[in-house]
């Protein structure tokens, strides 16, 4: 199969491919997002050897595991054995790498938190042969990880012996709305908007979970039997997601169950109280690393101080397993697609929609012609006091530079959306109340998301400046 989209990330690797001089490239990214199938590709006439390092492995099995490789890339008469250290190991490569023809030979080590177990020496051994041979070579070496937050602490922003020796940094991120029909499509499956939409709200831009999608099924039927059916691909992946990127990941899938309890969003004192975990540091690197690897999101809102910052689940797969598929929300494969027709799920859709137009800020901002525009998006909650006699809430809203403030408004309906009397009073609240209560000299803006557009009447003409359909999640 051909990568799919990836450009500015292909663009970086190839630029150090052309480069004369050593590079370490760091790539991060969550589980199954398509790491090690970008490096594959990208290298693939380049790559002199590959390890992926082994889950919970001693240091003896990981220096068996580097035997093997090193036998598969470079067979020999006599075989290799065993390495005492990760020095030696590091010194065996070295002289292989040099009896190389290639140009600018690639060294792949994948899952390097794995490998680099504590007193395994690993990540010393690492900077030693960096330092005193591979970055005097023309050579690529790639580290690459899932545990982002591990990544980041210990090599990209390593105090050691890598300290400064990363010379470019990847991060990963899922495929956009764009480059998940792209990937269908590769697989020659074509699905409407809506459709797509709505599958990724349960799967999220995962390349791997988007691989298990069949043919000539609904979005509703592949979700169905993916999640609910006996043996389904994803019914056992989030008890497996979170062990696999942390250490003691308890903590950490017990702010993403608090989340997802509420998925507008919590602040900190509210996950601490739901949680019962304690405050401070420890708690802080949680919430750090689970934002780092992707899972959550935070957003400050306009013009309130940090301890109102909101954490969102923003990982789709968690979110709709925590809210469909366990505990007393479980529901089994015969039930599943009467469910997705219900009212309740339509709400529920209605927040995981907003999560995905967060995560498209850029497509709503292009839409808006804003791109070169300093913004800041941000949420509002407003409860009635003598400023403003309404309470309010904005899920979101683009703060801009040149003086507008757009209110953005997200509804996923299977046909256009009608704006009723009541609710353009709501929107007439919103947009005045964030006048009043802020006392913003900016023009507010009232911006529509939605899959079909707002049906055309007179509220919408009072009220509405922007109406954007989905179709601009699909178009960049």
């Amino acid at each position: 199969m051909k990568i799919i989209g990836r450009k500015e990330e292909r663009k970086t690797m190839q630029a150090i491919q052309r480069d004369k001089k050593a590079h370490m490239l760091a790539i991060i990214g969550r589980r199954r997002v398509g790491k090690t199938f970008l490096i594959r590709e990208v290298y693939k006439n380049e790559k002199v050897f590959e390890m992926t390092g082994l889950k919970d492995a001693n240091l003896h099995d990981q220096l068996m595991n580097f035997t093997i490789q090193m036998n598969l890339y470079f067979p020999a008469e006599k075989p290799y054995t065993k390495p005492e250290s990760w020095l030696m190991a590091f010194s065996e490569l070295s002289v292989a790498i040099s009896k190389s023809t290639l140009k600018k030979p690639v060294v792949f080590l994948d899952e390097l938190p794995w490998i680099a177990s504590k007193r395994s020496g690993f990540m010393e051994a690492l900077a030693h042969w960096w330092n005193n041979w591979a970055s005097q070579q023309n050579i690529i070496v790639v580290v690459c990880g899932s545990a982002a937050s591990w990544m980041l602490q210990h090599v990209v922003n390593a105090k050691g012996g890598l300290h400064n020796r990363i010379t470019k940094l990847i991060t990963l991120m899922p495929f956009t709305l764009n480059e998940t029909e792209a990937f269908l499509k590769e697989k020659n499956i074509v699905m409407s908007h809506y459709q797509i939409i709505q599958l990724y709200l349960a799967l999220g831009g995962i390349p791997h979970y988007l691989d298990q999608v069949e043919k000539g099924k609904s979005a509703a039927q592949n979700i169905n039997n993916l999640c609910f059916k006996k043996d389904g691909f994803l019914t056992t992946e989030f008890n497996n997601l979170y062990p696999a990127l942390f250490d003691n990941a308890g903590s950490h899938i017990k702010i993403v169950k608090a989340l997802a309890s509420k998925a507008s969003g919590l602040n900190r004192q509210r996950i601490l109280k739901l949680t019962k975990l304690s405050d401070g540091g420890y708690f802080t690197n949680i919430l750090n690393e689970l934002e780092a690897s992707g899972f959550i999101s935070t957003f400050e809102p306009l013009e309130k101080s940090k301890k109102d910052t909101l954490f969102r689940l923003t990982d789709e797969y968690s979110l709709f397993y925590l809210s469909f598929m366990v505990g007393q929300n479980k529901l089994n494969k015969s039930d599943w697609l009467r469910v997705s027709e219900t009212q309740p799920y339509k709400i529920w859709c209605g927040y995981a929609f907003e999560n995905l137009c967060i995560k498209h800020i850029e497509s709503i901002k292009e839409a808006l012609g804003i791109l070169g525009v300093e913004t800041k998006v941000n949420s509002f909650l407003h409860r009635k006091d003598v400023n403003y006699p309404k309470g309010f809430q904005i899920d979101m809203l683009i703060d801009r530079k040149d003086n507008i403030i757009n209110i953005c408004e997200m509804k996923l309906y299977a046909d256009e959306f009608a704006i009723t009397k009541d609710y353009a009073q709501k929107l007439r609240t919103k947009r005045e109340g964030l006048k009043t209560v802020t006392k913003s000299k900016k023009m507010v803006h009232i911006t529509f998301i939605s899959a079909y557009g707002v049906l055309e009447n007179t509220h919408k003409m009072d009220l509405v400046e922007n109406d954007f359909t989905t179709s601009i999640f699909f178009d960049s």
